[in-house]
């Protein structure tokens, strides 16, 4: 099932939770604005080539729109509708005055020079500017963009608009980026855990965790795993796969990285077969790379206890029945992972006061709303009986349901 289709079957199973009134409920779904645009450069050679860029604006009912902007080959307009919609329910899961974006040009990075990035960057920008904005839509990184992309359509913006810090998350901290944004959603991942571990009268230290992903969140999540005294036995990427039942030694792990650009060949650990890795033997199972990669094939085969979704969409929703009824315990994405758009939220909010704050006070204010959001779910799931899935979606629709009610969405 694709994300679009799981997404929407989430949405629907949380409004007959609710009991939403089916056109309120039809209203939410519907976004708020599709954009299409042909962005044409020339290449290094001096050839013309065109790419097709995206955005989809969900829902404003809570606040701008905020979401990411990918770079990939297969950015097709049905996920960047999946993953729009995905971003209003998380916003109001964590509660941060957003509704919820996405957006993306059907290119491949790695095959583009740095100079025909920025040109397709302010390109795309030129074409959009006019639709996004400090309160209007707030793009951020996504796949196969970073904080240079985001410098470059702030400057882009900027000519346009005046000085516009705020237009933008994600931007390098010399341009009014925020300490702490770069390792936020794998702080917000572990933070969550956390909070899930303690519900279970668990905590990090002692347990044995298998990290699927190894780019910035699950290199960030081992890391800050590691510190806490969790035992990571096995990490895989798009290079191949890791493992120690004694424990990697995952500082050890991120020079080798660092050095040779793979996982492969590391001392400290043996080869192992990256399609075993979600099938190994551990307490916590952590997907931090794509969508889907759990499914009915091999969900029966999983021996983790905890699945915590640092990935958009791991877990396909035949492999969610599996697992359930297995006892696993699952976070789902649309909480685990929103550290990423919680200090996102808190660098608009430096940019628009025009006052830095330490990365202490950061990672403070995240770890006060992923505990206090996780309670809210907890709460959720009390009064409706249902699964942590279905309490964040629940509450997430709850949120946007009750700010459109309130702002009149008949009239």
């Amino acid at each position: 099932m694709n994300a679009l289709a799981a997404t929407n079957r989430n949405f629907r199973h949380a409004s007959r939770i609710l009991g939403l009134d089916s056109k309120l409920e039809k209203s939410l779904l519907i976004s708020f604005r599709e954009i299409k645009v042909e962005c044409t450069i020339p290449k290094d050679d001096g050839s013309l080539a065109t790419y097709v860029g995206f955005r989809v604006q969900h829902d404003n009912a809570r606040g701008p729109m905020k979401g990411g902007i990918r770079y990939h080959p297969e950015v097709d307009p049905d996920e960047v509708n999946a993953l729009a919609q995905l971003m209003t329910w998380k916003t109001a899961v964590v509660d941060i005055p957003y509704g919820g974006a996405k957006g993306g040009i059907g290119c491949t990075p790695r095959d583009l020079s740095m100079s025909e990035l920025e040109r397709l960057t302010r390109v795309f920008t030129q074409k959009i500017h006019d639709l996004i904005g400090t309160h209007t839509d707030i793009p951020a990184p996504d796949m196969g963009t970073n904080a240079q992309t985001m410098a470059w359509i702030f400057d882009e913006y900027s000519k346009f608009h005046g000085h516009s810090p705020a237009v933008v998350t994600g931007k390098p901290i010399d341009l009014g980026g925020s300490l702490g944004r770069e390792a936020a959603t794998g702080q917000g991942v572990v933070f969550a855990t956390e909070a899930l571990l303690a519900q279970h009268g668990k905590s990090i230290k002692g347990l044995t965790f298998v990290i699927q992903g190894f780019g910035n969140v699950g290199s960030w999540v081992a890391r800050l795993i590691h510190e806490r005294g969790g035992k990571i036995i096995a990490v895989s990427d798009i290079t191949g796969a890791v493992k120690n039942q004694n424990g990697l030694d995952i500082v050890d792990l991120l020079r080798h990285k660092e050095e040779t650009g793979c996982l492969t060949n590391f001392s400290g650990g043996d080869h192992m077969d990256p399609n075993e890795l979600l099938t190994h033997e551990c307490d916590v199972l952590i997907p931090c790379a794509l969508g889907g990669v759990l499914n009915k094939e091999n969900a029966a085969d999983v021996k983790a206890k905890f699945i915590i979704e640092a990935a958009n969409h791991p877990t396909d929703p035949e492999a969610d029945e599996i697992l359930s009824k297995k006892g696993v315990v699952i976070l789902p994405d649309i909480y685990a992972n929103a550290g990423g758009v919680t200090v996102s939220y808190f660098e608009w909010v430096q940019n628009i006061q025009g006052f830095m704050w330490e990365e202490e006070k950061v990672n403070y204010e995240l770890q006060k709303y992923m505990t206090k959001a996780f309670h809210n779910i907890k709460a959720m799931c009390q009064s409706h009986n249902c699964s942590l899935r279905m309490g964040a979606f629940t509450l997430g629709v709850k949120r946007v349901a009750r700010a459109t009610t309130l702002r009149g969405w008949e009239a």
